[in-house]
């Protein structure tokens, strides 16, 4: 049912505006001295704060900071072996399925395993990423993650924007079992390397738990376990 509108003219007061301005003077300086002189809730979570000390629902930032969730897709890392280098081939899976064309890959051969490839350079402009994950999901190696829970920090430059190999290469290495530099070995990692980089590879999951995991290492719960892992040690 449609809601009446009141087309009444205006009276004397309303035609002054003085009384909703002092009003609205009074709803402003309330709450000034109100978060000026009462201590705030340093809670991050705003919604839960203690409204009775103070209506300032804002965060102190960077000082004060949101927990984000497990799932949050932050800012992008190439994943490292467990010999440091990148689990990435470069077969440009990531680039081709990247919708905003924000990657930018350069292929190379190790000069002792001209089987295997690497990427020379490996460029990610954060500035034209629209954080959709499809990389994510692109990459057949598990080499490319959204699960460092950062945001790509602030800058002046345009410039500091562009993620390069070895800003991106970071975080906790992840070894397969069907990884194929450790099934047919690799003449550019000794052989006692090699034999405690099989002996740390996992399982390559065969289940998916949820729709963002056709990736392995994406999935929201075996993130969130891994995250609860780390903090424990």
């Amino acid at each position: 049912m449609p809601y009446q509108l009141d087309n009444r003219p205006l009276d004397l007061r309303e035609r002054m505006y003085f009384p909703e301005i002092l009003k609205g003077i009074g709803i402003v300086s309330r709450n000034f001295f109100k978060n000026l002189f009462f201590s705030r809730d340093a809670n991050p979570d705003v919604l839960a704060r203690d409204r009775r000390l103070s209506q300032n629902a804002t965060l102190q930032y960077p000082e004060e900071k949101v927990p984000y969730p497990p799932g949050y897709r932050g800012l992008h890392r190439l994943v490292p072996r467990e010999d440091g280098r990148p689990r990435c081939v470069a077969c440009y899976m990531c680039a081709t399925a990247c919708p905003a064309q924000c990657i930018y890959i350069e292929a190379g051969e190790y000069p002792d395993d001209p089987v295997e490839k690497y990427p020379v350079k490996f460029v990610i402009d954060e500035m034209r990423c629209i954080v959709c994950g499809f990389c994510v999901e692109a990459c057949p190696k598990d080499a490319i993650r959204m699960d460092s829970g950062e945001h790509a920090p602030p800058s002046y430059d345009r410039a500091a924007q562009i993620w390069d190999e070895k800003r991106l290469l970071r975080g906790p290495a992840v070894s397969y079992q069907y990884d194929p530099w450790l099934r047919r070995g690799s003449p550019s990692i000794p052989p006692e390397k090699l034999e405690e980089m099989r002996a740390r590879a996992k399982p390559f999951p065969a289940v998916a738990t949820d729709e963002a995991s056709q990736t392995p290492g994406f999935s929201v719960r075996a993130l969130a376990q891994e995250a609860k892992e780390r903090a424990s040690r």
